[in-house]
């Protein structure tokens, strides 16, 4: 049991937290697999519309194949992972947290914005936790950042710079880039802006082999009480590589995190001041400095960034939530403000078409 566990209030008394997995595919099966090896849950049995892939994830877990959501409700889980396409998470939410079962939704709450306020009030109005599973906020590079920042170093974003792009995999088409990709980038720069929606927004897109958009740029400004910040934003799945990078250029530090390498780097205002003082100086006095190397020149501090799987951190940090009654990390405000956001980026591409 964690720490912040123990030193909560434990709704369950010790005993483990009966789990359930709706929708056992690509992502679905590693919910299946962590609960069922986590310390403090126990999977109770799965529900997909695969008969087979049910049965195969029932078998190498070690639990039960229910035909649908209320015989999961019946076997009495406490917890229920929902994994199924964007579209059906409406159908398979709804019973569940009327029956005041605990859901971690997979990312996006939902594909548009109604749907996502109905389950954000539907949470609200039973008190049940809800948490979205965006789970780039889990990967070790941002994790790193956020105990960086809580060591001292408050990030005021002034300049946000992001880039995810990826070949086509043809999963997903049922949505365009922003919903499917853009999505999880807008989760991070929301969570930066402590959960403030855009002041405006200007977006292009481009639909070639989907119906929907399959290359976006966003433009998002935001006027937040530290001053204003700019967020650049790239989503693709034309691409013929795959790259997912974010640049924080903030008021007093500058950040890269490569999400895919996993690595990060930090260069603090603070640590490099007098040097930046004396070049101002000699810039002022028109000293030639085009010898000068940049690199050199500024304090580099790498990230120190940890190998735990992101999936893991995701459902124990929903878990603990669960037992303790404490907010998630991305609860259902949050997961509103992502859909919302990546409605008003779509409505702003069809605009200029």
């Amino acid at each position: 049991m964690s720490q912040s566990t123990s030193a909560s209030v434990d709704r369950f008394n010790g005993r483990p937290i009966r789990c359930g997995v709706v929708g056992v595919g690509r992502m679905g099966r590693h919910h299946a697999r962590v609960y069922a090896e986590m310390q403090d849950t126990q999977l109770v049995g799965v529900v997909d519309s695969s008969k087979d892939r049910a049965n195969e994830i029932a078998t190498k877990f070690n639990c039960k194949v229910f035909d649908n959501v209320q015989q999961l409700i019946d076997a009495g889980v406490d917890a229920a992972s929902i994994a199924v396409p964007t579209t059906m998470h409406w159908a398979a939410a709804e019973p569940l947290l009327k029956a005041k079962v605990s859901c971690l939704i997979e990312k996006p709450l939902a594909g548009d914005v109604e749907t996502a306020r109905r389950l954000k009030e539907l949470a609200e109005a039973t008190g049940t936790c809800l948490m979205v599973g965006h789970i780039e906020r889990f990967n070790p590079v941002m994790r790193a950042m956020q105990r960086a920042a809580a060591t001292g170093l408050e990030i005021i974003p002034r300049f946000i710079q992001v880039v995810r792009v990826s070949p086509m995999t043809f999963r997903s088409v049922d949505v365009g880039v922003v919903m499917d990709m853009m999505i999880h980038d807008l989760d991070v720069v929301l969570m930066l802006m402590g959960g403030r929606e855009p002041d405006s927004i200007r977006a292009a897109g481009v639909a070639v082999i989907t119906e929907h958009e399959d290359l976006c740029n966003a433009w998002l400004e935001f006027n937040t009480p530290n001053g204003r910040c700019v967020a650049d934003i790239t989503s693709s799945r034309l691409a013929m590589k795959t790259e997912r990078v974010t640049r924080i250029t903030g008021q007093n530090a500058y950040i890269k995190i490569d999400y895919g390498q996993k690595t990060g780097t930090m260069i603090r205002r603070l640590a490099n001041e007098i040097q930046m003082r004396e070049v101002r100086e000699q810039i002022r006095g028109g000293t030639d400095l085009s010898n000068l190397k940049w690199h050199e020149l500024v304090n580099i501090e790498p990230l120190m960034v940890d190998d735990a799987e992101p999936i893991v951190m995701e459902l124990k940090s929903f878990i603990n939530a669960v037992r303790t009654g404490e907010k998630p990390p991305i609860d259902a405000e949050a997961g509103f403000a992502n859909v919302r956001t990546a409605q008003r980026i779509v409505d702003a591409v069809k605009k200029l078409h």
